[in-house]
């Protein structure tokens, strides 16, 4: 989906001249007369759609100066360029330190357009992904943080705007790879408990042995191994929320504590004299069939009534396509930055192949060909060349593998003579092996089964490598590894020079 671009200006023919050259260049666009206008647009609901402004700053009424002071206030407003006629360096200055990302000078050209346009929205993801990042490490990761356009997931965030308001026990199901716990780590960030401790448990990563120790902690000495007192996940959770991933695949001893955790507040660990009172939201989340796993008596029908209180079910990406272009967007501004690789958009056909793609993996899937994508690319934007397993699976498109490169020919260009003499102008090599022939190479061991001395070797190497490289002295000690200087030297020692006439 391409991205929105807001062109504010109060000249109606430069405004025609912006928007047909900001849509050659990719970009949807949309159109404000004055600083007014551009105001009501940006404070509307949907101002979200908007990626970003294109401002000018000397207008009638309400000027661009003042439309930056305003929107500066409001942290959810998209980048801003400006542009006028007036190219100082004071105006520049005062603009960019109202908030402007850029500054451009009329007439402005539509390659100098583009890499501002490109650099400014660059900016904005990474510094979107910074704070996405930082909320995440924080605890206080919200709705608005995700990656969101379809109508599939609006109801997933409608459910969990309420279920963020309350501290009833949520349980979050879908297949692997959607998201739940980034939807658990928003119910968090937008209740009571934000900022507390947000403790996640993999509950099908956590030896058979181990369930009851690691959950609930054990006292020193209360089985073998156990040398010193161990505080359980519960208690880690105290006052925040604790996140029971994969949470089908707990054991039934397991389930029979977790039970009582939720009905009394307490908890046992292993070996202690006494149950410890604890404070804890508690989100669960499974890719199982928890009602099969029920009947078939490997979890407890008690305990699923206790967990699926509020039952939230996240789509697969496959149901929310028109959720892909974002998210892939997402994820190549996060790797471009940790990779450091200057790759800052998808191509056109690029996007409609991740569009047309079921996406079994779901977003984790997506996550991963993308970094795979960003590592691979050779220009500043993703093709479909980058997309190879992808673009496999998806009629119409095609994009070839590259063959392993051919196998090097590595026998000497010349064989014959070592010693040069008059009648030979260019260095040679002798073909090394049994009796003389066949083979190349450096014999280590002599005719009567002696070890070579390692002078006689070196002499061999240079030998080889003049023939090779047809005496071309500069690649022979290149390819050598060392200086032409030491070469000559050696040269010298070992009676290879070129003999006088």
């Amino acid at each position: 989906m391409p991205k929105l671009v807001l062109i504010v200006d109060d000249d109606p023919v430069q405004r025609r001249i912006l928007e047909g050259t900001i849509k050659r260049l990719g970009y949807e666009t949309k159109t404000a007369q004055g600083g007014e206008e551009a105001l009501a647009l940006l404070e509307d609901h949907d101002h979200a759609a908007i990626a970003l402004v294109l401002l000018d700053l000397v207008m009638p009424g309400l000027d661009g100066m003042e439309v930056l002071k305003r929107a500066a206030n409001n942290p959810a407003a998209p980048p801003i360029i400006v542009q006028t006629a007036n190219g100082s360096i004071d105006t520049a200055i005062t603009a960019m330190r109202a908030g402007a990302v850029d500054f451009v000078i009329k007439p402005t050209s539509p390659e100098r357009l583009e890499v501002s346009i490109k650099s400014a929205l660059k900016i904005e993801a990474l510094q979107g992904e910074l704070a996405r990042l930082n909320r995440k490490a924080n605890g206080a990761l919200t709705f608005s943080d995700l990656i969101i356009r379809g109508e599939a997931m609006r109801r997933v965030v409608q459910l969990g705007h309420r279920a963020a308001a309350s501290n009833i026990p949520v349980l979050i199901e879908g297949e692997s790879g959607v998201g739940k716990e980034l939807i658990a780590r928003a119910i968090q960030g937008e209740s009571e408990r934000k900022k507390r401790p947000f403790i996640t448990v993999n509950c099908g990563a956590i030896p058979e042995n181990l369930v009851e120790s690691i959950l609930f902690g054990h006292e020193r000495g209360s089985f073998t191994g156990a040398v010193e007192k161990r505080t359980g996940k519960f208690q880690e959770a105290d006052g925040g929320t604790l996140f029971l991933d994969e949470v089908g695949e707990l054991p039934l001893d397991a389930q029979v504590k977790l039970l009582r955790a939720l009905q009394t507040g307490e908890i046992d660990p292993v070996g202690a004299k006494k149950p410890v009172q604890v404070d804890f939201r508690l989100l669960s989340a499974t890719n199982c069939d928890m009602i099969k796993l029920v009947k078939e008596g490997s979890f407890r029908e008690d305990l699923y009534y206790r967990l699926n209180v509020f039952p939230l079910w996240v789509p697969p990406l496959r149901e929310r396509l028109e959720d892909v272009p974002e998210l892939a967007l997402h994820f190549l501004a996060r790797f471009a930055a940790e990779e450091g690789r200057r790759v800052n958009a998808i191509g056109k056909d690029a996007l409609e192949l991740l569009t047309s793609y079921s996406w079994p993996g779901n977003v984790r899937q997506l996550e991963n060909a993308v970094f795979r994508a960003v590592v691979l690319a050779d220009g500043a934007e993703l093709t479909v060349a980058e997309f190879p397993q992808i673009a496999a699976h998806v009629d119409g498109f095609h994009a070839a593998i590259p063959a392993a490169p051919a196998p090097v020919d590595r026998r000497p260009v010349i064989t014959g003579p070592v010693m040069l003499g008059a009648e030979h102008s260019i260095p040679r090599t002798l073909e090394l092996g049994a009796g003389g022939k066949g083979a190349l190479g450096i014999p280590a061991i002599t005719d009567n089964g002696e070890i070579r001395s390692l002078e006689s070797m070196e002499a061999d190497m240079i030998r080889l490598a003049l023939g090779r490289y047809r005496g071309h002295m500069t690649e022979v000690a290149k390819r050598l590894g060392i200086g032409r200087s030491t070469l000559y030297r050696k040269m010298r020692e070992f009676g290879l020079e070129e003999r006088a006439n």
